[in-house]
């Protein structure tokens, strides 16, 4: 049979090959093919080079990677694969490789910025997993309590948490055979990420004699880790939202010879230390000095943003002054601080990707079961369900077992209480699925091993939504995908009620003023509307504004003045730091508790309710609530494209996040949306944000998008007489 390439009417790919090794050739070709500009920016992201084709935007990403040691890392796990799924992730390389002179002729960003395509190694499937997930697990929130324990108060350490604003999350569900219409289960989700054109998740099909598998793939990684589909059993997954990463507060001098040592529990030892230069387009070369303790590499320090040092305002870091320690870089033969992340893969030298083939000929959920037993990073919850009538929920990943303040906090690395102890955390919870389950990154299943979880508004509603029915169709699944419904609102309402009904403020001595005509009838409105965040709401819109309007003012209020100087850390960080989209993603905790008083609170929401009357009557939703992809390059034609407007919010089930106060565009929402259905896979449907080819020009660049922004999904061809084949290639290794 040789490599065979068919499309559907969408242009997804469906391949077929002799072998598995075949099969993964084809899929790297033909991602190349589709996604070379997109596999090319992922390579260099891994290896800390796209400043040098995109400029000095991004020395900071660059000095990261390097400094974390993802590439070397990604060497490492590779090193470390058995020789079967080593050869299999080879073959994959090996048909990026032949794909991408193709690939690039067709994508007009390498021209633009004259670069020509490189060559993929073995390890760069992983180094791009890593590159993809590293900040899954929000290690830098914990700099962030840092901040609010030192400026703030010890007391406030966790004030912040939504439970927590995250860069990632998802929805997924699964529902047994007996609340179905075929009697066979459905599981169904959508992962919520950054919004990236092309998008993160590719829809493909592999099919070759072992197997015949359709899901949703990362481009530059070979299988389909998250979601797939056999025939005969599917699985899904969410972030669990565990914490399995660490930053430890190292201290390090020089040595004469111009080394680095690092203070652990043992005393003073060799960090390994080399300089690397970033080159960036149009700019200088930028300098970096790549730091490894025992404890794992140094991302904040020299070239990295040091803590206390010359960066730093003076007096803003106490730590330093109260230790009499230096925080330059060493060089006058001082001590300085600076922090080290400790990260499962670079740890152990295992990334889980031996995982990867196992799915693929998995039959059941016992094979399922027992292939995501290796799995490392990151941590998800997985669900799966099998036309046996199998099901499966349960959290898969490596938890490093230490002390909790690990989870918390920055923690000194000369402290062995701090240490790692051998081992993962195990067993990772599951759960029996009893009618049906939902997973939406809230505490529930994974809590034990967590510390920020996303609020249970999604979870709540979805578990709704799912109950009120026992006949579900892979149809009616779209209901639940785009529900609106904002439950995050309900305590805003609540004091925006409360904002003309305090009739007992004279007594307490409070001098309340009346709100004026104009802002009650902005209260009246808001307490009539219906809690749906559809783009064509006006009253959404003017929910929208209000609560920005609050936002600003409690971010603007005395009691957090000094959480409002930038933080001293990398700029890579600073999404995790900035006051104003922390204070936007905790509104519900910080209006009921917090530094800032009941009465003015009251206040505040008095204010916005004026102010917001007084103004201009704000659009509807949609009209602000605007799609806000990343593009590494944005399509020549394309540099003031109006994208289109969004239904949903960050707590919607249909979520679409913004930055309530500062903006109100999204730039995270459902990557993709899936329904698998156990009893038909014909049946399933699935959707991607834009379409199946990164080619500007291509038919399928952004068919799927108009679908997508109505909550639709796409129809899942199985049948090879439905698809069209494509002319064969013969550039095989």
């Amino acid at each position: 049979m040789g490599i065979e390439v068919y499309r559907d009417d969408w242009g997804i790919p469906h391949l077929r090959g002799t072998d598995q090794d075949e099969l993964a050739f084809a899929q790297g070709r033909v991602t190349a093919v589709d996604r070379a500009w997109q596999l090319e920016v992922e390579r260099h992201r891994a290896q800390g080079t796209t400043a040098a084709f995109l400029g000095a935007g991004e020395t900071g990403w660059d000095t990261f990677a390097r400094q974390a040691r993802l590439a070397d890392t990604a060497r490492r796990c590779f090193d470390r694969l058995d020789e079967r799924t080593a050869r299999w992730v080879r073959a994959y390389v090996d048909g990026v490789n032949a794909g991408l002179p193709e690939g690039a002729s067709r994508a007009g960003q390498f021209a633009r910025v004259g670069l020509a395509p490189g060559r993929w190694e073995p390890w760069t499937p992983l180094a791009v997993w890593l590159t993809t997930h590293i900040l899954f697990a929000g290690f830098p929130a914990k700099l962030w309590r840092e901040e609010v324990a030192r400026r703030l108060g010890e007391e406030w350490t966790e004030l912040f948490a939504t439970d927590g604003p995250a860069t990632s999350g998802s929805n997924g569900w699964i529902v047994s055979g007996d609340r179905t219409a075929s009697g066979s289960a459905i599981i169904a989700g959508d992962p919520h990420r950054f919004i990236e054109a092309p998008g993160v998740y590719q829809q493909i099909r592999l099919a070759c004699p072992e197997y015949d598998v359709l899901g949703l793939a990362v481009p530059g990684v070979p299988g389909l880790a998250h979601f797939g589909h056999t025939g005969q059993v599917a699985w899904a997954i969410t972030n669990a939202m565990s914490d399995y990463q660490d930053l430890y507060r190292e201290r390090l001098r020089r040595t004469a010879d111009g080394g680095v040592e690092a203070l652990g529990p043992d005393g003073w030892r060799p960090a390994s230390v080399h300089r690397e230069t970033v080159e960036v387009a149009g700019g200088d070369p930028v300098g970096i000095e790549v730091i490894e303790t025992a404890r794992g590499p140094v991302i904040i320090g020299p070239g990295g943003g040091p803590i206390g040092g010359p960066d730093a305002a003076e007096g803003e870091d106490g730590r330093h002054a109260a230790e009499g320690l230096d925080g330059g870089d060493g060089a006058d033969g001082g001590v300085w601080e600076a922090i080290s992340l400790r990260y499962p893969p670079r740890v152990t030298g295992e990334l889980g990707f031996a995982v990867l083939p196992e799915l693929l000929a998995a039959r059941t959920v016992a094979d399922v079961d027992r292939a995501v037993d290796g799995w490392v990073e990151p941590v998800n919850v997985v669900m799966a369900a099998d036309v046996d009538g199998g099901l499966l929920h349960r959290v898969a990943g490596y938890v490093p077992v230490r002390d909790h303040a690990n989870s918390v906090r920055v923690v000194p690395a000369w402290d062995a209480a701090y240490d790692w102890r051998d081992g993962a955390a195990v067993p990772t919870p599951r759960a029996d699925v009893e009618g049906h389950a939902v997973m939406a990154n809230a505490r529930g299943l994974a809590a034990p091993l967590g510390i920020e979880f996303a609020p249970p508004h999604r979870a709540a509603r979805i578990d709704t939504l799912l109950a009120a029915s026992a006949d579900w169709t892979p149809e009616a699944m779209a209901g639940v995908h785009t529900d609106t419904d904002n439950p995050s609102a309900a305590r805003l309402l609540a004091a925006v009620r409360a904002a003309a009904e305090d009739a007992e403020a004279p007594a307490r001595g409070q001098d309340v003023p009346a709100l004026s005509p104009a802002a009650l009838a902005v209260r009246a409105r808001l307490l009539a509307w219906d809690r749906r965040m559809d783009a064509d709401s006006a009253d959404a819109g003017l929910y929208a504004a209000v609560r920005g309007a609050v936002v600003r003012r409690l971010a603007g209020h005395p009691a957090f003045a000094a959480l409002r100087a930038p933080a001293p850390y990398p700029a890579v960080f600073q999404p995790w730091l900035a006051l104003g989209p922390r204070v936007a993603l905790a509104l519900e905790t910080l209006l009921v508790s917090g530094p800032v008083p009941a009465a003015d609170v009251a206040d505040i929401v008095r204010e916005a309710l004026e102010e917001v009357a007084a103004g201009d009557e704000p659009p509807a939703w949609g009209v602000t609530h605007r799609l806000a992809p990343w593009q590494a390059l944005p399509d020549e034609d394309e540099d003031d494209v109006d994208w289109p407007g969004l239904s949903g919010d960050h707590d919607c089930v249909m979520s679409s996040t913004s930055v309530p106060g500062y903006t109100d565009r999204s730039a995270r929402a459902s990557a993709a949306r899936y329904v698998w259905d156990l009893a038909d896979r014909e049946a399933s449907l699935w959707i991607v944000p834009f379409g199946a080819s990164g080619v500007a020009d291509d038919p399928h660049h952004r068919d799927q998008l108009p679908l997508w922004l109505r909550g639709g999904l796409a129809p899942v061809t199985t049948d090879w007489h439905h698809l069209t084949k494509e002319h064969p290639h013969d550039d095989r290794h």
